[in-house]
């Protein structure tokens, strides 16, 4: 039973070893370096200690409190209130499942319910052999491709709880797994290394980014009048585009 459980105040944390601190100390110096004043450095230093754990430790917190003359409260605070900075260790996959409005209407749910089934863990927990952590999301910013899967914030879109549970399988077996768009996987500790601001060295792994695809751009179509590849249809024109005409027409189809 911890200090805690028992009413007792918790120790401090214990530092980083020596060997530990003198890489971060590296790495956090560039990231620091970036910022005209030293505490705006520390969302990206908690990314720092992310990719050394695979979470935010309370020796994390203490580092980062040490390097940007802060007091553990305040990092603490931040570190809680975003979503993206684990407090228990992840999985080498990181799977978060939107679980927000659209996706949960058309099968977000359905998928993480089936996948805490499939995997035999809850909401933010990892497997027993580290593969995989679980979490819902409240929005992945991807409605137009729902219901939507993240591994390692990579997107994995239009799932259903079939593909989702082939999708964990697969990483568990090691095989290689595409997202639909962006770059290819890395493990979650790369990965924040690479959110901490540090580039992605993997040869050609940035230009597989990629850019909008046709349900993202459907709207912007639209809105310019142009019909949607593929459907045949008349030219939509947008209500300001056709006010716009109508006034340079003069108005005409106007009442007197």
């Amino acid at each position: 039973m911890s200090a805690t459980e028992l009413g007792l105040p918790e120790l401090p944390a214990e530092p980083y070893p020596a060997e530990v601190r003198e890489r971060l100390d590296a790495d956090a110096a560039e990231i620091v370096d970036r910022y005209p004043q030293s505490r705006s450095a520390l969302l990206p230093l908690l990314h720092l200690v992310q990719s050394e754990e695979g979470f935010v430790s309370r020796t994390g917190i203490r580092y980062c409190a040490e390097r940007l003359d802060l007091t553990t409260a305040e990092v603490t605070a931040v570190a809680t209130f975003y979503t993206m900075y684990r407090r228990r260790p992840a999985g080498e996959y990181h799977v978060g499942v939107c679980t927000n409005t659209l996706c949960a209407v058309l099968g977000g749910d359905e998928i993480f319910a089936e996948l805490q089934r499939h995997l035999g863990i809850g909401n933010n927990e990892t497997t027993e052999d580290g593969s995989i952590s679980l979490e819902h999301i409240e929005c992945n910013a991807a409605c137009d491709y729902a219901p939507v899967v993240m591994v390692n914030w990579e997107f994995f879109d239009n799932q259903d709880p079939e593909s989702a549970k082939q999708l964990v399988d697969d990483l568990r077996a090691g095989a290689e797994v595409r997202p639909t768009r962006g770059a290819r996987l890395c493990g979650f500790k790369d990965t924040a290394r690479i959110l901490a601001g540090f580039p992605d060295e993997r040869p050609g792994a940035v230009d597989e980014s990629g850019a909008g695809g046709l349900p993202s751009m459907a709207g912007l179509r639209l809105a310019h009048g142009e019909t949607l590849p593929g459907t045949g249809g008349p030219k939509v024109v947008s209500p300001r585009q056709q006010q716009t005409d109508d006034e340079s027409n003069g108005g005409e189809g106007d009442e007197a």
